[in-house]
């Protein structure tokens, strides 16, 4: 298992993923969420680079072992749904990914295990202009 690459939280994120952690009963996940907002390095939302995924992007990732894509977008708890591709921030894999970059890969604990997982595409997200 490598070490987990550099993240990057924006301010606005972090404040109420905090408030969120605080909240919620303490489970493996939030323990890491709470790992991974204090190691992350914090920015103002627009000086996040556009390649980051945020609260509310929409990104791409790949399992890096079995090779399978999947789009999804990261949200809070009360939006997550499964029907239409909308993962917890709560859950491993929205854990897993907040703060990374594209091309980012991160060795991760998911429901079955460990897994290997890599960000390919940040499709769209909040705080930056559609091209």
């Amino acid at each position: 298992m490598t070490s987990p690459p550099p993240i990057i939280v924006a301010s606005e994120d972090h404040a109420r993923l905090t408030e969120l952690v605080a909240l919620v009963d303490e489970t493996a996940v939030v323990e890491q969420l709470e790992a991974e907002l204090e190691r992350a390095r914090v920015e103002p939302l627009c000086d996040v680079p556009a390649d980051v995924v945020v609260m509310n992007s929409e990104f791409e990732y790949q399992d890096v072992v079995t090779g399978q894509c999947r789009k999804m977008r990261l949200v809070y708890p009360h939006e997550a749904d499964s029907s239409t591709n909308r993962v917890s921030v709560l859950a491993p894999l929205g854990c897993a990914l907040l703060g990374l970059r594209v091309g980012q890969q991160i060795d991760w604990h998911m429901p079955g295990g460990m897994r290997r997982i890599r960000v390919v595409a940040v499709i769209d997200r909040p705080g930056v202009a559609p091209e």
